[in-house]
Order: structure tokens, then C-alpha cells, then sequence
């Protein structure tokens, strides 16, 4: 079915992101953390009737334990959304929440809906990044070309590093410039329209009285940048993917809990309930490519999302290239031609965090407000995909 109608954005948020296990969001249930976020997100668009949502598609990259049994309804009840509000969970791992903004807009493009949600979340800090009983089947191990499926994905960007030639020293200084913009947008205050201040309780225990001490604050800030931070102390870092290798934890994504939501609807829905559209939907576009280099993604990905909108790469004004590896973050810039100073003007996922499933979701949001704020025309969010994926999507603002 062809397109018979656009997609806007009328109200896009986020949660600050937390370090997993040891951050502010650590004893903070996922289902909860999309909740809240939710209802932020409703507030944005008071004069929206709650009862004309269609559906919630919610991105998730390890769907179980305390973000299972399909979050993105469980979500919704405990936001208060009418028992109509559907919900379904999807999973295109970093691209979850990407691909969920996707599925909802199509929805309304097609014409089998006027309102929708999408979002996306994660706690890396409950849910173990492969699962709490990751099995893969035996036979991925008969040919060589899919054993990448079984590779850390540390183990893929040394990889992408060895074949695309970017060295340990491009790599830490990649991950220094994502610290410093980060900390700069965030003393700038470039953040405060996309998130939602949360919160969030801490718990500790007086041994001496053996009371429970109960501390609430409000956080509203990314954790992950880190002022510290020194070309001089990421070359200290052992490599942790291979023994000769250059990956580090300083050049990697951080892991990280967040949470995103997005409300999108059709035009007569902006009209009828008197909504302000923040941005168009314009396109999207996924790829695979070869397992073991799964971090070269949106080199494949990014131009089927231009062709697909009919735009040009030079007509892009803001890149939200999500940082999985500094490895394979530069290997796309490079290849690409990307101009690096519109590649993520206020830091990206070395510094700011990744919560797998939720980053597209929340990467959507910072996209959107970016390009209100800058009074630029086109965004894109893009990703490479664990086991061998690229996704890409392109917004416009109106």
C-alpha cells in the first residue's frame, strides 16, 4: 500500500541516561522507567484524547526478565493509558527503538492510524546484554561466514578496525571529542528540552541501627561524560576484545538504562485535537552486512535511507550516528565522506551512553529538538545492529 498521508512528531522525550549497575538507574525497573516516560510524553500534548491512540511499539534489545512479557503493554497500564492503547515489543537490537518509530509511522502513512507512540527502553543494569540464558544454535558454527553471529561485539569493531585501517590513536581521540561535546552541550543546557528529569530513590543501610536510609533526588542529565577525561589516560587502557587489538573501554559506547518515547500523528489528528508538529517522518531503511563486521552497518544503511527520501547526503544537517565503537563510528564517517562537524554536535554513545534498545528512540528525540533549536531542515538517526545489521532514519523539521 502506498503512502497516503504523513507522519509528524508532536511531542518526543527521554529519560536521562544512567551507567548501568553502578548509575543512578540501577534499582530502577525498566517497565517503571517507560512508564514514566510515557506519561512525560502525554503531558506534552495535553489537549491529545488519550482513547485515540492506536497502538505503543516499544523497542527492546533483550526482551525478559524484568523488561519482558511484552513491556510495551505492561508500560502502558501502569502509565494510566486506556485499556484500548495497545501495545507490542519489537527488537532490531541497537535499533530497536529506531525501527519502533519506523513501524508507528508507517501506520499512520498507510492510513490505519491517526495516533501513535513509539519507544524504546533498556536496563543494562538488570538485564544482562545477551540475556539471562543466552543460547545460540550449534549450526551457525558450519560455515565461516556465520560465525560472526557468536562474536562480542568488541571482538566485530577490532575486526572493522583491522579492515577499515583506523588506529588506536584516531580511535581514543574520537572518543575525547565525544566527552568534550558532550560536556559542552550539557553546560550549554542543549539537553533540557529532550529530557525528562526523573526521580529516583537510593537505598542505604546504617549498620549501626540497621535502618534503611532513603535518599530522593531528581536527576536530569546524562551520567556518562566525564570531565576527566585525557588522550593521556585512554592510552593507558588495556584493550579487553583481543590481546594486539585497539578496542577499549574508553573508545567503546558505555552500557548503559534509559528510556524514550515519541508521539506521532496524522495530520487531521494535529488539527482535531490542536497539536503542534515537531518534526515529518520522511524515511527509513535497514541493511544487513556480514556478522563479524557488524559495526560497517549504516555504510549500507545510510544511503538506502537518502535514496528512499529522495534527498542527498549534503542536504543532512544533523547526524546522530550512534557510537557503538569509536572503531566503527570513524570506518562509516570515513568511508562515507560524513562531514564530522555535523556528526554528533553534542557527543555521542562513548560519552553519553548506550541502552541498547532505547537508543533509537532517544536518539529520535535528540534529533527532533536539535533541529527545532538550530532552525535546521533535516536530522538522521542512525546505528550499526548487533549480528550483522544498519538502520537509518531521516526527519525534517516543519
Amino acid at each position: 500500500m502506498k503512502q497516503i498521508q504523513d507522519a509528524y512528531i508532536v511531542a518526543a522525550t527521554r529519560t536521562p541516561i544512567g551507567r548501568s549497575h553502578k548509575g543512578f538507574f540501577r534499582n530502577y525497573r525498566p517497565d517503571d522507567l517507560l512508564a514514566t516516560t510515557l506519561k512525560s510524553a502525554l503531558a506534552q500534548v495535553p489537549g491529545l484524547d488519550p482513547a485515540s491512540i492506536e497502538d505503543i511499539i516499544c523497542g527492546c534489545a533483550i526482551p525478559e526478565a524484568q523488561q519482558g512479557l511484552n513491556v510495551a503493554r505492561i508500560a502502558a497500564v501502569l502509565a494510566g493509558l486506556p485499556t484500548s492503547v495497545g501495545g507490542i515489543t519489537v527488537n532490531r537490537f541497537c535499533a530497536s527503538g529506531l525501527s519502533a518509530v519506523q513501524m508507528a509511522a508507517d501506520r499512520i502513512r498507510v492510513g490505519e492510524a491517526d495516533v501513535m507512540i513509539a519507544a524504546g527502553v533498556e536496563s543494562m543494569s538488570m538485564v544482562p546484554m545477551m540475556g539471562n540464558a543466552p543460547s545460540l544454535s550449534p549450526s551457525i558454527f558450519d560455515r565461516d561466514g556465520d560465525v560472526g553471529i557468536a562474536y562480542g561485539m568488541g571482538l566485530t569493531a577490532e575486526k572493522v578496525a583491522q579492515q577499515w585501517k583506523v588506529s588506536r590513536e584516531a580511535q581514543d581521540a574520537f572518543a575525547l571529542a565525544s566527552h568534550q561535546k558532550a560536556l559542552a552541550a550539557q553546560a550549554a543546557g542543549a539537553f533540557a528540552d529532550e529530557i525528562t528529569p526523573i526521580e529516583v530513590t537510593d537505598r542505604a543501610l546504617n549498620l549501626a541501627t540497621g535502618e534503611i536510609a532513603l535518599n530522593t533526588r531528581t536527576v536530569s542529565l546524562d551520567e556518562g561524560a566525564r570531565p576527566d577525561t585525557s588522550l593521556e589516560g585512554l592510552a593507558k587502557l588495556r584493550t579487553v576484545f583481543a590481546a594486539r587489538g585497539s578496542v577499549t573501554a574508553g573508545n567503546s559506547s558505555q552500557t548503559s538504562d534509559g528510556a524514550g518515547a515519541l508521539i506521532l500523528a496524522s495530520e487531521s489528528a494535529i488539527k482535531r485535537y490542536g497539536l503542534t508538529p515537531l518534526a515529518r517522518f520522511v524515511s527509513f531503511a535497514s541493511k544487513g552486512v556480514p556478522p563479524a563486521i557488524m559495526g560497517i552497518g549504516p555504510i549500507e544503511a545510510i544511503p538506502a535511507a537518502l535514496r528512499y527520501s529522495g534527498l542527498n547526503q549534503q542536504d543532512i544537517d544533523w547526524f546522530e550516528l550512534n557510537e557503538a565503537f569509536a572503531a566503527q563510528s570513524l570506518a562509516v564517517i570515513n568511508t562515507l565522506g560524513l562531514d564530522p562537524s555535523k556528526v554528533n554536535p553534542m557527543g555521542g554513545a562513548i560519552a553519553l551512553g548506550h541502552p541498547l534498545g532505547a537508543t533509537g528512540a532517544i536518539r529520535a528525540a535528540t534529533v527532533v529538538h536539535a533541529l527545532r533549536r538550530n532552525k535546521l531542515k533535516y536530522g538522521m538517526v542512525t546505528m550499526c545492529v548487533g549480528m550483522g545489521q544498519g538502520a537509518a532514519g531521516i526527519f525534517e523539521r516543519v
